[in-house]
């Protein structure tokens, strides 16, 4: 085997392949074209931000077997390319994760403390003991954002200081809170409640997690700490915020833009400020590249998949037969994601006709890729799908049914949470692709794509055209409009046209539109589902 290294690693990692007998060029000095050159004959390739590994790169390495990433993220990584070469691509989530989360409680002793003023203060010669009386920890309340690898070590920290913990993770079960010792709250309560909010999230979007709204919700002694993501927050908000007394300070290491030219929050006294330094400790760096090197050595030898963040391979025949379901599986996972809002407890699949027969594993992790990838921060694929479910409390169940249906292939996906059951199933058109063809029970026929607006109304006259009234005022232009009605009511989705129609102008459907429909007399509930 030939494993190439192409940006620096510690040497720990090239030990550990050398150790199997195999070749390892650690070069990381070659220009792109030398690069291009060395891989001619390689089995492997290890990277981390600075190697583009694109689709040309991929194709003068036509032995590649696998791309390992030092690091989380794989934007420097063509996914499609290697997907499509069978090339494996794996990289080491959480390595980094005790370095993050002690930085998290650097930013939060040094902000309640004024660490950062104070020894300003020291080194211009001036002695203001009495201006810098700080607070403790003990008795305060931790509120975590986000409960993943990261929020669980900034929770078992914020214990050992005496703090109260409580946590917004609407992807936790019950019994891993309780486990943890933290109380689940919605994320409004949390704000009212937190002393220190520490933020461990994916970014939600156009709009940030904390605008001005939200932290006009949180005590005005409160502390917010920014270790994720930097558009999480509306600086101007939160500087406005801060000069007005309703918040108490912040300790930030990510910022919107990077690196900030003009911040308003990096220079007040109340901020504490770092250069995304969060992950960057010797043996976070030393982890990240054993782990990699770890992944590419079990494939390479055993054929064992680990970190891995593109589809798993398959047989031919298996690929074939499943291809065209993978996608309706995500996007039944990713609507339902989108309608249940509630805690999920269970995920269940249940495959109709020909769908039945065979491993459907490849569907499975779909469906889960689906559900999860709006609101995690670690990068789901359909391997690690089933892991992180777990992590989390879900079940998921598989079943099986011989009992004929009105589609030669049909998906059935059950989510129940704690407030009861959402369920969607879907089939593959033709002509039209993945198409939802029953919600909640009700029998409706409604794309999988684009934008939506599903709601549940009761079964009478006039709604059609009070919702499409409200759409119209707003000139948001409706592509379709899909009406089911069964026993208990009758379900809408409606697909908007983002391009606006010929009398359109591509509005988007914004909360404040999602209040008048939802204050529309016969609707019970109504929800916008991005696919």
């Amino acid at each position: 085997m030939k494993i190439v290294i192409a940006d620096p690693l510690p040497t720990s990692a090239a030990d550990l392949l050398s150790a199997e007998g195999w070749t390892v060029d650690a070069d990381t000095s070659r220009s792109p074209e030398a690069l291009s050159t060395t891989l001619a004959d390689a089995d492997a390739i290890i990277v981390r931000s600075a190697t583009q590994v694109d689709a040309a790169l991929l194709a003068k390495a036509p032995a590649l077997k696998v791309v390992g990433r030092a690091g989380t993220g794989v934007d420097n990584v063509d996914l499609d390319a290697a997907s499509g070469r069978g090339i494996l691509v794996v990289n080491a989530p959480g390595a980094n994760s005790i370095s993050v989360a002690e930085h998290t409680f650097a930013l939060l002793l040094a902000s309640a403390r004024a660490i950062a003023t104070a020894d300003a203060h020291m080194k211009a010669g001036r002695w203001e003991k009495k201006r810098l009386t700080g607070i403790e920890l003990r008795g305060k309340v931790l509120g975590v954002v986000g409960l993943g690898r990261i929020g669980r070590e900034v929770v078992h920290r914020g214990h050992a200081f005496g703090m109260r913990a409580v946590a917004h993770d609407p992807f936790i079960s019950s019994q891993i809170a309780a486990d943890l010792n933290v109380e689940l709250l919605e994320l409004d309560e949390l704000c009212a409640q937190a002393d220190f909010i520490t933020l461990h999230v994916p970014s939600t979007g156009d709009r940030p997690l904390f605008d001005a709204d939200r932290l006009s919700r949180c005590k005005p002694t409160a502390r917010i700490i920014n270790t994720a993501r930097g558009t999480l927050i509306d600086e101007s908000a939160l500087a406005d915020a801060i000069a007005g007394g309703t918040i108490g300070g912040a300790g930030l290491d990510v910022f919107e833009t990077e690196p900030p030219s003009d911040s308003p929050v990096a220079r007040l006294p109340e901020v504490v400020a770092t250069p995304h330094i969060a992950g960057s400790t010797r043996e976070a760096q030393e982890l990240v590249g054993l782990e990699t090197a770890t992944c590419v050595r079990d494939y390479l030898k055993a054929g064992i998949v680990r970190n891995a963040v593109n589809y798993p391979s398959l047989a031919p025949e298996e690929l074939t037969r499943l291809q065209p379901y993978t996608v309706l599986a995500q996007r039944l996972g990713a609507f339902l994601g989108q309608v249940a809002t509630a805690r999920p407890e269970t995920i269940a699949i249940r495959y109709y006709g020909d769908l039945s027969e065979g491993n459907n594993e490849m569907l499975v992790g779909a469906t889960l890729v689906g559900f999860f990838s709006t609101v995690l921060s670690t990068h789901v694929t359909p391997i690690n799908a089933r892991a992180l479910a777990k992590e989390r409390g879900i079940e998921v169940v598989e079943s099986r049914s011989s009992r004929p249906r009105n589609f030669t292939n049909l998906l059935s996906v059950k989510v129940h949470t704690s407030e009861g059951e959402r369920w969607a199933e879907g089939a593959v058109f033709e002509h039209a692709g993945p198409r939802l063809v029953l919600f909640d029970g009700i029998t409706v026929e409604a794309p999988l794509d684009g934008t939506l607006v599903v709601i549940h109304n009761s079964d009478q006259p006039g709604v059609i055209g009070e919702v499409g009234t409200v759409l119209g005022h707003h000139r948001i232009n409706i592509e379709t409009f899909a009406l089911g009605r069964g026993p208990a009511g009758a379900v809408a989705v409606v697909k908007i046209d983002s391009a606006g129609g010929s009398g359109g102008t591509g509005s988007l459907v914004t909360p404040e539109v999602l209040t008048e429909i939802q204050a529309v007399n016969a609707v019970q509930q109504a929800t916008i589902v991005t696919l």
